[in-house]
C-alpha cells in the first residue's frame, strides 16, 4: 500500500532524521545482517566455543508505505531479525540502512533520536506494558522522552481514539484490559511519535482467533491513515497474506525465497516454501482431499551447526545427488521481484523435478526425469 507518510507530531522533533534516502530508494535497506551469539564455557575463564547463528546473511529491501511480511518457522531468526534492525540486538555484521542513514553507525543519542522514527509492536503485550504504570503514563512516556511540548493529555485521548479505545482507559492498568485490549495499547505507543517504520513482531500469536482479525484490520487502517511502512514477522501463513504486499520466507537464519504475496502463493519455488504452503488448509474438502501434502522430516537443524551446502538439504523432498549438500546457493533474481536460493528452482517449476515423499526417500525423481 503506497499511502504518503503522515503529518509529525506537534510540538515533537518531525521530518525523516537526516540522510534521507533518494527518491525511489527504500525506507529500509538490509544488508549482509548478520546476528551471532557466542556460547562460553567455563566458569572462571571463560572460553568461546561456537556461536549460535540466529541471522546468517540476510539481504532485504522495504519500500516506504509498503507491508514486507518474515516467514518461518520457530527458531529461524526472524524476530531477531526484526530487533537486530532497531538495534534492539546488535548486529554482529551488515548494514541496515533506515531512510538513507547507517543505523548500525550511529551513536548512543543518535540512535535515541532515530528511534522516533522506527518502533515497534511485541509479541506479548502484557509482558511488553509495564504493569505499575497506567495507560497513560505508558503513552506518554515516549512523549516525555522525546521533547513532546504539546498538551500530553490530549495526544493520548488521541492516540486511544486511534486504536479503538474509549478515553475512558487513560486511568486504568495493563491487568484489567484483555489481550486484545492491551495489543491495541501496545500499538498506539508505538504510533505515539509518528514513525515512519514499525516492525510488529508476531503482533496477533498471543491472541484469540477471534480478536486477531480485528487487530489486523486495526493495523491496515493506521497504514492507509498514518502512511505507516510496516515489517510482520509472522508464523501465520494466512495472516501473513492478508498484509503483506511482499513475503520473505526464512530458514535457519537466511531468506531462501523472496516474491510479491499473490505470486508467492500462486507458485512458490523453493522447497520449503512449498511444504509450507502445502500444509495450509483450503476449505474446500474436494480440493482438500485431493491435493498432496510434503511433509518434511526431522527437526530444524541447530542454528550452532548449520549443515554444509544448502541448509535446508538435510529435510528438503526435492533434494538431488549433487550440488545440494556440497554447494550453498545464493538468494538470485529469477525474474524481477522473485528470488529463490535454490540450484533447481527452475526445473522445480518446471516439473521437471518431483517432491519425494520425504526427504529421505530413495526414489525422489532426478533432473530430467519426467513428473508423473
Amino acid at each position: 500500500m503506497n499511502t504518503p507518510t503522515g503529518p509529525a507530531v506537534p510540538g515533537s522533533p518531525g521530518g525523516p532524521p537526516d540522510g534521507s534516502a533518494a527518491p525511489g530508494e527504500p525506507l529500509l535497506s538490509v544488508r549482509g545482517l548478520k546476528v551471532h551469539f557466542p556460547i562460553r564455557k567455563g566458569v572462571l575463564l571463560q572460553r568461546v566455543t561456537g556461536y549460535v547463528r540466529a541471522v546468517d546473511g540476510v539481504d532485504l529491501d522495504v519500500g516506504r508505505g509498503m507491508t514486507y511480511g518474515l516467514v518461518g518457522e520457530s527458531g529461524c531468526g526472524k524476530s531477531t531479525l526484526g530487533k537486530a534492525v532497531l538495534r534492539l540486538v546488535e548486529p554482529t555484521a551488515g548494514t541496515v540502512r533506515f531512510n538513507g542513514v547507517d543505523v548500525a553507525g550511529q551513536s548512543r543519542e543518535g540512535m535515541r533520536r532515530l528511534r522516533r522514527h522506527m518502533q515497534m509492536v511485541f509479541q506479548d503485550p502484557l509482558a511488553s506494558l509495564d504493569p505499575r504504570q497506567s495507560v497513560e503514563s505508558v503513552l506518554s512516556e515516549p512523549l516525555r522522552a522525546h521533547g513532546f511540548a504539546g498538551d500530553r493529555s490530549r495526544r493520548v485521548r488521541e492516540l486511544l481514539d486511534l486504536v479503538g479505545l474509549p478515553a475512558g482507559a487513560a486511568a486504568r492498568y495493563p491487568h484489567e484490559f484483555s489481550g486484545g485490549q492491551r495489543q491495541r495499547v501496545g500499538i498506539a505507543r508505538a504510533i505515539a511519535l509518528n514513525p515512519e517504520l514499525i516492525i510488529a513482531d508476531e503482533p496477533v500469536s498471543a491472541l484469540d482467533v477471534s480478536i486477531q482479525a480485528q487487530i489486523v484490520n486495526l493495523l491496515e487502517d493506521l497504514q492507509d491513515q498514518l502512511g505507516l511502512t510496516y515489517v510482520v514477522v509472522a508464523h501465520d501463513l494466512a495472516v501473513v497474506r492478508h498484509v503483506s504486499d511482499v513475503i520473505g520466507v526464512m530458514y535457519l537464519g537466511a531468506l531462501v525465497e523472496e516474491a510479491s504475496s499473490d505470486e508467492l502463493y500462486a507458485q512458490p519455488l523453493h522447497p520449503y516454501t512449498i511444504a509450507l504452503m502445502s500444509a495450509i488448509p483450503i476449505p474446500d474438502p474436494e480440493v482438500e482431499e485431493r491435493r498432496r501434502r510434503i511433509l518434511l522430516t526431522g527437526d530444524l537443524p541447530s542454528p550452532v551447526d548449520v549443515p554444509p551446502g544448502c541448509r535446508f538439504h538435510t529435510r528438503c523432498p526435492f533434494r538431488q545427488p549433487t550440488r545440494c549438500a556440497d554447494e550453498s546457493p545464493d538468494l538470485r533474481e529469477m525474474r524481477p521481484g522473485r528470488k529463490v536460493a535454490c540450484h533447481w528452482a527452475e526445473e522445480i517449476a518446471a516439473g521437471a523435478i518431483r517432491a519425494a515423499a520425504s526427504a529421505h526417500d530413495p526414489t525422489a525423481t532426478e533432473v530430467g526425469t519426467p513428473s508423473s
